[in-house]
């Protein structure tokens, strides 16, 4: 895997660095999209914060990964661009961001293009409620 992210990097004009082929790796590897913060804790490798948010924000830039900025949650996350797109459950409790496979709007799209004459091209959606831990919780 380490050499399809040094082709990635490579293709999109960056320096193969061992910190960002590390946190390539890590968001690579996730199902969940991950803040700053959790990609730190999960390294092997010394590395500072603000070299992670800057390693982040240029990889971002290049489309490697996406940067996501949801309402209700207090940081970024970001994971790796895959082919297709997801959609994702936001706890409002715990603030805990589960991604969803697949999408149910392919045909809403297709008929809002008829009826308004928009080209679309990318949505998001996101949805909110509360996870099962913080329903339990909720209930004790």
């Amino acid at each position: 895997m380490i050499n399809q992210y040094k082709e990635k990097l490579n293709e999109n004009g960056l320096k193969n660095t061992p910190q960002r082929l590390a946190i390539l790796d890590i968001i690579a590897n996730e199902k969940q999209p991950l803040s700053a913060e959790e990609i730190l804790s999960k390294l092997n490798i010394s590395v500072n914060l603000s070299t992670i948010y800057r390693t982040l924000d240029t990889m971002a830039q290049k489309n490697i990964i996406s940067k996501l900025e949801i309402d209700g949650v207090d940081r970024c996350v970001y994971e790796y661009n895959r082919e297709g797109h997801r959609h994702y459950l936001i706890c409002k409790g715990c603030k805990k961001i589960v991604a969803i496979y697949g999408c149910p709007l392919a045909t809403y799209e297709k008929s809002l293009e008829q009826k308004t004459e928009y080209k679309i091209d990318e949505h998001k959606l996101f949805i909110y409620g509360y996870c099962p831990d913080c329903n339990r919780n909720k209930q004790n």
